[in-house]
Parts: C-alpha cells; structure tokens; sequence
C-alpha cells in the first residue's frame, strides 16, 4: 500500500520526516464502501527518512544540480511544454592561470536531467535556423563585469515541438582588472538567434547554488614599444656656383739678380725678363734720338 503525503519546506537543507509513535494518534484513515477505518503506529521501533531540499533548485556546495524555471518569451504563445520546471546539472572549467586586464576562459557544460519537466522546442516561433544557446554566468571580485555570456549553435536536427538538446560546451570570458578571486555562479539561459531576443529564457536560482573559484595574479600587458624617432630635419638644397681658376705658368729656370757686384742697385731690369729689357731699349732710343733732335735745332738757329 503506498501513500503520499505533500510537505512544504521553506528552507534549504535535509528534511527529516520520523513517524509518530504516540499509538492514541491516528495514522492512517482508510474507508471502503462507506465504512472507515482508522489505523494507529505500534511499533516501537520507527524508521526516519532524511529527504535533501534544494532552496530555489540550487545545488550549493555539494550539488550542482539547478532547476531553471523556463518559459517562452512571447507572452501571446500558449504552448502545454511551458513554463516548464528544467533540471539542469551544471559544471565550470576554469582556468589554472589568469592574469589581469587579460580575458579569461571558462567552459560551460550543461546536462539535462529527467527529474525535472522536458525541454522541448515550442511549436510556434522556433527558428528554422540559425538557432543558437546562450549561458550566462555571474562574477564577481578582482575587478571582473557581473555577467559574461557564451554562445553555441544548436543542432540543426531540433524542430519544433522536438527535445531540445544542449550543446557540448560553451566557452564565456570574463575579463578581470585587478588581482585577486574570481567567484562564479551560473546564471539564466536563453534559446534563440539572439540573446536579447530569445524564443525560450530559462531563470536561474538564486540561492545554494554552487559556486566556482579561480585566482587572478598579476597583469602580464606588455610594455608599449617607444615609438621609432623620425628625422625631420629638411636637407638644405645644394648651391652651384660657378667660379674661374686663372693658372699661371711656372718658369723652371731660377732666376738670379744681375746687380754687378759692389756696383749701384740699378733696379730690376735684369729680372724682367726679354719684355722688360726692350722697353728699357726702347726708352734709350728715344731719349737719345730727342738728344740729336735738339742739337740739330741749335744749330740751325746759329747760322741764320
């Protein structure tokens, strides 16, 4: 015989449910053709069974396991899959080593749990392609944004109405400033040909969620290369001009004064050479001629 029994947990952490032992309390009511009939606990010995709760479908530290609460975006569409409660068990690579103001990558997977309501591709407004998925995570320390997204193309064999299946991996960065710890928390996911405006978005929760870690050291940016140095110095244009060179010819006999020795220095006749000896005869004859001249004169004047 089997029975159901609805609790209601507002907290996350183990449920303990342990059955009565008082026997004056009633158990179980059974009624059977209008006849009832009440049943009460003997025994002395009762069993307890530890149920987990997860607050908001949060998987905390010791579960990865989150329910999305998804639903179509377009509020007009009525479709019987949605809003669908969607367990997903969600898990992060992140990296070994990361420095600041350089881009760090995780790696996002996704599996699809049957626990949880199906995924499936709605009937109205599913692309026919181009079809795409979008995982959103939140950061935060060491100077990182609060969200980053990743996408992946879907496979072309989902049709509407059809299971939805996710990608492998979707690869999100994030692009801490500063050093330090980086936290990580899954956050919503969307299906469509955009993220801004998908067909399916699907929430995450927001409480007892596992969370990821990674450490930013320090910045590994280059130094800036100085700048090569330019010259800018104008060449100076060059200026031709032309200029006589007169060559004057080298006697290679030595010459030697002619002065007599002991004698009067009578000038440097001797030196100038065979043009200045014939104008020194020259002035000889002249002179010597206007001798004659006048003495001729003279005479002349006596006899008359």
């Amino acid at each position: 015989m089997t029975g159901t029994v609805n609790v209601t947990a507002t907290t996350g952490g183990s449920l303990v449910l342990t059955p009565v032992t008082t026997a004056a309390t009633t158990l179980l009511t059974i009624t059977v053709a209008g006849e009832q009939t009440t049943c009460t606990y003997v025994s002395a010995a009762p069993t307890s069974t530890t149920i987990p709760v997860q607050a908001g479908g949060g998987g905390g530290t010791g579960d990865d396991i989150l329910t999305y609460d998804c639903d179509l975006t377009d509020a007009t569409s009525t479709d019987t899959n949605y809003p669908a409660d969607v367990d997903i068990k969600v898990a992060m690579t992140t990296p070994t080593s990361a420095s600041a103001n350089a881009d760090a990558s995780i790696t996002w997977t996704g599996t699809l749990q049957t626990t949880g309501d199906p995924l499936k591709a709605p009937t109205t407004g599913w692309p026919t392609s181009g079809a795409k998925f979008f995982a959103t995570i939140k950061a935060s320390g060491a100077g990182t944004p609060a969200t980053a997204t990743g996408e992946a193309a879907l496979s072309t064999s989902i049709t509407a109405g059809g299971d939805i299946t996710l990608p492998t991996s979707v690869t999100i960065k994030v692009k801490p400033t500063t050093t330090g710890t980086v936290t990580l928390t899954p956050g919503d996911l969307a299906f469509g040909t955009t993220s801004t405006n998908p067909v399916i978005k699907c929430l995450a929760p927001t409480a007892n969620v596992k969370t990821w870690t990674f450490t930013v050291g320090g910045s590994t940016s280059p130094s800036p290369s100085p700048s090569p140095t330019t010259d800018t110095t104008t060449p100076r244009p060059t200026t031709t001009r032309p200029s006589t060179v007169t060559i004057r010819p080298t006697s290679s006999t030595t010459r030697k004064s002619t002065t007599p020795k002991a004698g009067a220095d009578t000038g440097a006749g001797g030196t100038m050479g065979p043009d200045g000896r014939l104008f020194i005869l020259t002035g000889t004859a002249l002179v010597g001629a206007a001798a004659v001249g006048g003495l001729m004169m003279r005479r002349r004047s006596i006899k008359g």
